[in-house]
């Protein structure tokens, strides 16, 4: 259930640590939009509750006695359908249960990275109120939406907008809230002989990316590594940015590099590893010779990228709203005008492949 604007967001909090349970709801009951309407001790008991208090969202842990963070969704899942955060370790194991748990269906995550210093805490807080409210409030236009595109089967174009006949060398492709589902998608639908080097920015922390990446790698036929400092972009290759800092590519004597800043850098960008910084700077790189796709994510990281791609000659395709778990990103672009094309998600992979070949020729 999705409240309405004018409502107070109902949250249950179900975690297995009295110390976490507190700091969530700590952090929850200053926010005058949200409402804590109860916490749970375990999965099984996170169950039993949601079916009772029937909560806008849910935030789980992962690990847990008795039934597991895991389970516990599945279950909620098939009886409840409702938005879940999972709370996750910062560790490879804490990376593939929440792999596991965005692909059972929780909206999204946050790192359970609270200790003693206040800056660590102070970004625990805003991330956890940002993606409790992105996640109710965003998914509230998208199921209006969704039944009535699913229906008329329209794959929306904006303004009718044609694909521009140019030359594409490279792919950059960016994502943030149900970008780790959204990605397997395309990469998956996407065959081992590409002719052209993909670079990936996805926000999410650096001891994920790597897990991450080798998890696609084995669920798709292009090769998918975490990118190294130094590293050439190469065809049938996707490189994952790593977490943490920011990507830029650049040209060099043996082709495009891949290059780490910190984030002290460029302190303009709030999002980190940054989509707009990378969009540009492959464009500039490989001179607009470049095709631009922003996928599901909160926020509008990518829509300055995309403008700068589109200004030096390149193509670009957005997530439509219907399959977005969150619109923002997409939203932005679109909405800005600098989207060649709109697409439901199981068709970007096929129209990427489609747009090379073409251009290609």
């Amino acid at each position: 259930m999705i409240p309405p604007r004018n409502k107070r967001i109902r949250v249950l909090i179900v975690d297995d640590s009295s110390f976490m349970r507190m700091a969530i709801r700590r952090v929850l009951d200053k926010d005058p939009d949200i409402e804590v309407v109860g916490a749970a001790v375990d999965g099984s008991d996170g169950v039993r509750k949601t079916l009772e208090l029937k909560p806008d969202l849910v935030t789980m842990d992962v690990e847990m006695p008795v039934m597991d963070g895991i389970n516990a969704l599945k279950q909620i899942m098939a009886k409840e359908p409702t938005r879940v955060i999972m709370v996750s370790t910062l560790t490879n194991e804490g990376a593939q249960a929440t792999f596991d748990a965005l692909e059972a269906g929780a909206v999204d995550y946050i790192p359970k990275n609270i200790t003693d210093s206040t800056v660590a805490q102070n970004i625990f807080r805003d991330e956890l109120l940002r993606k409790v409210k992105g996640a109710v409030r965003s998914s509230a236009a998208r199921r209006a939406a969704v039944i009535p595109a699913r229906q008329e089967a329209v794959v929306r174009r904006v303004a009718e907008a044609k694909i521009p006949k140019t030359r594409i060398n490279y792919v950059g492709i960016g994502a943030s809230t149900g970008g780790p589902v959204a990605l397997q998608e395309v990469l998956s639908r996407i065959p081992v002989n590409f002719p052209y080097g993909i670079m990936v920015v996805i926000h999410m922390p650096n001891a994920f990316t790597g897990p991450y990446a080798d998890r696609l790698n084995a669920k798709c036929s292009l090769t998918i590594k975490e990118a190294k400092e130094g590293e050439i972009l190469k065809p049938g290759t996707a490189l994952i940015a790593p977490g943490g800092q920011h990507t830029i590519l650049a040209r060099r004597p043996g082709g495009i590099t891949v290059h780490q800043a910190p984030t002290s850098d460029y302190p303009k960008y709030t999002y980190v590893p940054s989509v707009d910084l990378m969009m540009s700077s492959l464009a500039d790189a490989c001179g607009g010779a470049m095709l631009g796709v922003v996928l599901t994510g909160m926020g509008n990281d990518g829509f300055k990228g995309m403008q700068h791609l589109k200004s030096r000659g390149g193509v670009t395709v957005a997530q439509d709203e219907a399959t977005s778990t969150i619109y923002g990103m997409p939203r932005a672009c679109i909405e800005g005008g600098v989207a060649d094309v709109v697409l439901p998600l199981d068709q970007i992979g096929f129209e990427i492949t489609k747009i090379a070949e073409t251009n290609r020729r």
